[in-house]
């Protein structure tokens, strides 16, 4: 199982890329993810993040908040005016600038978390900021998101908010109480969750782009560019935030996953609650759902090879 679950997260960008190629030029093979199923497996995915919660996490939170603090400062307001310079630069039209914004303004994803253990980065501080942003998140999402779009675009902030508990907080919260109640019980399973994170992400992927494959390619390279911009450029600003406060280099390498690495899944599943009216929106999320990983994986291998400064002197 080990093996397994090695194998996957280091061939998980090739993976997403295989599927996105498959569902984006043969999209009838990936039609029989339905839609519909989009929430139950993001339910799925944040109901075995709660399962590997447990009360030290939160204690870590009140131990370091600082750093907790600087992640979530960082979360929500890099990637959200990222998004937003981007989107008006290019000259997105409303409902890929509300895609694009979206991304922005969700919090970073479990794959922040995996991609942050193969770059030997601090995993304790992806963790928590993971789950502090991500518990923040029903208010902060709609709310910032409705603040960049309510000049330009009709934004239903109180479905989003829904949504987002019900996708996010009830099943995170579940994983939770059931990891206090069963946790000796539950190791096996908790010991499978890369692997189920990984296989119900690659299906909501599919989901997306196979039934968008024809707005998809419509797009051309302008939003490509939005989408790979926004996730480098959101890299980069994370790493230079480490590194102007000071924090080790193990510390700079989660800051900048977490902040670059975004929930794009829960963001396409949000688009077509709070902006049903314009299906362009569920595009943004998609995209950086492929590129994301394929970036993450190469970014691991390239902050692998970089070590703490105090570890270089310990040698």
């Amino acid at each position: 199982m080990k093996k397994v679950r090695e194998s996957i997260g280091k061939y998980m960008g090739i993976l997403v890329l295989a599927v996105a190629i498959l569902a984006l030029y043969v999209p009838k093979a990936c039609m029989w993810i339905d839609m519909s199923w989009i929430n139950y497996l993001l339910m799925l995915v944040m109901f075995g993040m709660g399962l590997t919660l447990n009360i030290n996490d939160f204690v870590m939170v009140f131990k370091r908040p600082k750093d907790i603090l600087i992640g979530c400062a960082a979360q929500f307001t890099i990637m959200p005016l990222l998004a937003f310079a981007l989107g008006k630069c290019f000259g997105l039209e409303a409902g890929m600038l509300a895609g694009v914004i979206l991304v922005g303004t969700c919090p970073g994803g479990t794959a922040s978390n995996v991609i942050t253990f193969l770059s030997k980065g601090d995993v304790a501080l992806s963790v928590g900021m993971t789950s502090v942003n991500t518990i923040l998140a029903p208010v902060l999402t709609p709310t910032i998101t409705w603040l960049l779009l309510r000049e330009s675009v009709k934004v239903d902030v109180g479905g989003m908010f829904w949504s987002m508990v019900q996708v996010v907080v009830i099943p995170i919260a579940l994983g939770f109480v059931f990891n206090k109640l069963f946790g000796d019980k539950l190791k096996q399973v908790v010991s499978c969750l890369p692997i189920v994170s990984v296989v119900a992400i690659t299906l909501i992927l599919a989901s997306i782009v196979s039934h968008n494959s024809d707005l998809i390619k419509k797009t051309g390279i302008v939003v490509f560019a939005v989408v790979i911009l926004h996730n480098l450029l959101g890299f980069g600003a994370g790493f230079l935030v480490g590194k102007l406060l000071g924090l080790p280099v193990a510390q700079k390498k989660a800051l900048a996953i977490e902040v670059g690495m975004q929930n794009s899944g829960l963001a396409s599943s949000l688009a077509k609650t709070a902006f049903s009216s314009l299906p362009m929106a569920t595009v943004p999320g998609a995209l950086f759902s492929v590129w994301h990983n394929i970036s993450g994986a190469i970014l691991a291998s390239f902050f692998s090879r970089i070590e703490d400064e105090q570890k270089k002197v310990a040698k």
